[in-house]
């Protein structure tokens, strides 16, 4: 397809991308105090844009453009997530290496970037595969792990067959369990790791979400389900085994039930669990073939076991059982079929008891409960239970964890510590030796970085393949050694980027600490939700652990959090190469323009909503950026910017006083970015400016300041078109370093005023329309009498008697039998009575919309007084609500 005719997008677009890069319009210097941070999440570099990156980035680049016209110097970087897997692959793919691959996505996109002319600090650019960024990563491994932040332990680890790598448990998705990258099931796998223990934040990451006012509330609940906090006890068992008595603790939400424990159940990988099946092949076999913690039905085997319960003294069997999870409380539960469905449905096929323990309180006991059918797993009051008979279930969980010898009040998390090590080539080298003498060592931050070797294209891990840059000397030592063969998680590379951003070309540190302090957090940061749990989680516990480390002062990284819906095709689906549903963004540049593109993307719905593609909507975009330019191109050289008269020329000042609404509104909207608001709001008051402007007497001026103000307003938004638009209007140097536009009128009352225009002008509709009026030849606007006006305030601030209250003032007495049916009217209409205005204010309101009347029914209009009109139809007008009469030949 060729360019739209219209305007030469193509030669408008390089021209004002040039002179903004020669003028370092979006540069931010290093001494600038607490500038505005803008940032959206970096993407990952994949060489090719779609629709929903432009979408994303768009939100940031209108908003950041918006702050830098309120006069704010404004932080708005870019860098590249440049490590992973994908890279690798399609190395391989392509018989390349991931570098170069790297490298070439990046050029490309960063192409694709300029020609949407989003104004980012390119001298800020960072780029994680760069080794003077990774090199960062790996002293703050050394930090983290001098901290106690770090450990290498033998863990069970999601391993993805496909990718040949280790997933953290945010990167398995779905019931399913499948590989977030490539939707291979994930298996389990033992393999010695390295950690981040994010753990010993959990409580701060819990807590400090109630904080986060500026985060979206589903995000909020994903972080708060992930992190898992659960409250309890732990009870210690003794189990009898046939090598003597073990103490084990059990970790339980309702210690209020331990009178009806009928067996007690161990994970299949507990050390019991584990003896157990070395002197029983059934519960081998059972370990071994049989166990399934992600079966739908739990399953166990009986064991030569049993527990005491420390409460009632009974001897309870002891299972192993797939539905307790080692990772999960203490690997050890006691088990209360009565008041537990999992339990329950283990009871029922094991044949063991179902006792009661826990009754409904009296006013809440609707029907009779029958553990024996379903367990009974509300809270409620204590039977069969001994001394605690009668006790609720809060104060008996409080008082049994005090009397029970050993027990203790704890704690249990969902959140596991956060496993670093892949076992891949694209990713930081974790900067550890592992010596025969001195055990896993760190190297020595005068060694780092510790470069990646040159590619090896081979199956499983290649820096395990690369034996040259493999063995090594003992930093400690000065004896052989082996290289730590695992690169770190590229979540690593995205939990502290935008600190680099603050000092990207610092040499003896990751950031700048003074800057970092000044100008962190992120005032508005925008991304995915698909990155609530994992990088924003990260992100939230590097910070904090810096924070501890004395290297900032701030403890959370993001002040507010936008999460963008995605561009869908126009079938609905969300656009994918299967559905062949795509839109190039590099098409609809060449065809209609960035600034077509960008509008589109922005006025179509608020950022965080889905919306579909629609080829209409973006010809529609087009079309209102040709229509802005010609309005520019054609305001008159010199026209004046001086107030109309209202009492002259009140056509004048309505339109006045909508541009100064529509800079209120459109502020507003800009400020939360509802950007799809904003953008209507210019859209109706450029409709407006065509009427009025079409108009023989039309005041050039107003017309001008018209269309400045929706340059201006739309300048963040459409920035090419309105720098060719604010040159044509004679604007002084870039619109987009302009000064915002602020009312220049008092606005307050606008949505009053349009309301009580709107309804006149419906009205006036209605009865052209039922009394079938062809050809109108005047119409008449007539407001109420004063008396009415007084008989309505009165009416408001009366106490219950409206009639009486009205009636009371001497002079609406006075007016007789109509002030008493206005007052009735009233008292039937209270506390809704009508909004109105003072009369003249009413008037004085219709008569500047009257020109709208006017040129819709192409008739003369004229806004009365009553006691300038016929009684007859003075009488029918209320406040606010004037009477019409619509004369015809």
């Amino acid at each position: 397809m060729g360019r739209q005719e219209g305007f030469d997008h193509e030669q408008i677009e390089r021209r004002w991308q040039s002179q903004w890069d020669d003028a370092d319009v979006f540069r931010v210097p290093d001494d600038a105090e607490d500038p505005e941070y803008v940032l959206a999440m970096f993407p990952y570099t994949s060489g090719q844009l779609h629709m929903g990156h432009v979408r994303n980035y768009a939100i940031t680049d209108a908003f950041a453009r918006y702050r830098r016209m309120g006069g704010e110097e404004v932080l708005h970087p870019m860098g590249w997530d440049s490590f992973g897997l994908p890279a690798e692959n399609a190395a391989e793919e392509r018989d390349t290496n991931p570098r170069e691959w790297t490298e070439r996505c990046i050029e490309q996109m960063r192409e694709q970037f300029e020609s949407l002319g989003f104004g980012y600090d390119w001298d800020r650019e960072v780029t994680t595969c760069d080794p003077d960024y990774y090199r960062w990563n790996q002293w703050i491994f050394n930090r983290f792990r001098e901290a106690g932040l770090v450990e290498r332990q033998a863990a069970t680890v999601n391993w993805c067959p496909s990718c040949e790598t280790v997933l953290a448990d945010e990167q398995v998705e779905g019931e399913a369990e499948l590989c977030w990258r490539c939707d291979t099931p994930v298996e389990e796998r033992d393999l010695d790791q390295w950690f981040f223990k994010t753990t010993e934040y959990a409580d701060e990451l819990l807590d400090a979400i109630d904080d986060l006012d500026g985060w979206p509330t589903n995000v909020r609940d994903m972080q708060r389900n992930w992190i898992g906090r659960t409250e309890g006890a732990e009870v210690p068992f003794d189990l009898d085994t046939p090598e003597g008595t073990e103490t084990v603790r059990a970790f339980t939400t309702r210690i209020d039930t331990i009178h009806g424990a009928t067996f007690f159940a161990l994970a299949p990988d507990h050390p019991l669990a584990e003896a157990a099946a070395e002197r029983d092949d059934e519960v081998a076999h059972f370990v071994d073939h049989v166990a399934d913690p992600e079966g739908d039905e739990p399953q166990g085997v009986a064991t030569d076991m049993t527990a005491r319960n420390p409460v009632t003294g009974e001897d309870l069997p002891v299972f192993v059982a797939d539905f307790v999870l080692s990772d999960i409380g203490t690997g050890a539960l006691m088990a209360v079929p009565g008041h537990d469905e999992r339990d329950h449905a283990f009871a029922e096929d094991h044949d063991l008891p179902i006792r009661q323990v826990i009754a409904p309180e009296d006013d809440e006991a609707d029907e009779e409960v029958d553990v024996q059918e379903a367990p009974y797993t509300e809270d409620g009051v204590l039977v069969d239970s001994g001394e605690y008979d009668g006790l609720t279930s809060e104060a008996a969980r409080e008082e049994l964890t005090a009397d029970v010898e050993g027990a203790e009040s704890a704690v249990q998390y969902q959140l596991r510590d956060w496993g670093v090590s892949r076992q891949r080539y694209w990713g930081t080298p974790i900067p550890v030796v592992h010596c025969e003498e001195c055990g896993p060592v760190s190297v020595p931050d005068e060694d780092l970085p510790v470069e990646l070797p040159e590619f090896v294209h081979t199956t499983g891990n290649p820096l395990d393949a690369a034996e040259e840059w493999k063995h090594t000397e003992c930093p400690e030592c000065g004896g052989p050694a082996v290289r730590e063969t695992d690169t770190m998680d590229t979540f690593v590379d995205s939990s502290w980027y935008f600190l680099r951003f603050t000092s990207p070309d610092l040499e003896d540190a990751p950031f700048d600490v003074e800057r970092a302090n000044d100008w962190m957090p992120v005032d508005e940061y925008v991304g995915g939700v698909e990155h609530a749990v994992m990088h924003l989680l990260y992100s939230r516990f590097v910070t904090k652990a810096f924070a501890d480390l004395d290297m900032l002062d701030h403890r959370e990284p993001f002040e507010a959090l936008t999460t963008q819906g995605m561009v869908l095709g126009e079938d609905g689906a969300k656009m994918s190469k299967s559905r062949d549903n795509g839109v190039s963004p590099e098409r609809i540049v060449e065809e209609y323009g960035a600034d077509t593109a960008r509008l589109f993307v922005l006025r179509a719905a608020r950022p965080d909503k889905d919306f579909p593609w629609s080829e209409e909507g973006v010809r529609s975009s087009n079309a209102f950026l040709e229509r802005l330019l010609g309005m520019a191109r054609a305001v008159e050289s010199g026209s004046s910017h001086e107030d109309p008269d209202s009492t002259a020329d009140p056509a004048a000042e309505y339109v006045a006083r909508e541009i100064a609404a529509t800079v209120d509104a459109a502020t507003d909207r800009f400020e939360e970015m509802e950007f799809n608001m904003a953008v209507q709001a210019v859209d109706e008051m450029v409709s407006l400016l065509v009427r009025y402007r079409d108009r023989d007497d039309a005041d050039s001026g107003v017309v001008a300041r018209g269309v400045e103000a929706a340059v201006k307003l739309l300048a963040p938004i459409a920035p090419h078109v309105c720098e060719e638009c604010w040159e044509a209007l004679g604007g002084e140097g870039f619109v987009a370093e302009s000064a915002w536009p602020t009312p220049d009128r008092d606005v307050s009352d606008h949505e009053r005023e349009t309301r009580l225009v709107e309804r006149t002008r419906e009205d006036v509709r209605d009865i052209v329309e039922v009394a079938g009026i062809e050809d109108p030849t005047g119409i008449d606007v007539v407001t109420a009498p004063e008396w009415m006006y007084d008989a309505l305030e009165i009416a408001r601030d009366a106490d219950g008697d409206v009639v009486g209250a009205v009636m009371s003032d001497e002079d609406l007495r006075g007016r007789g039998e109509a002030a008493a049916d206005y007052a009735k009217d009233l008292a039937a209409e209270a506390p809704a009575l009508p909004d109105a205005f003072e009369p003249d204010r009413e008037r004085a309101t219709l008569n500047r919309a009257a020109w709208l009347i006017e040129s819709e029914f192409d008739a003369p209009v004229g806004v009365l007084a009553a006691e300038e009109a016929d009684d007859d139809l003075a009488s029918k007008a209320e406040p606010g609500r004037p009477a019409i009469h619509v004369h015809e030949d």
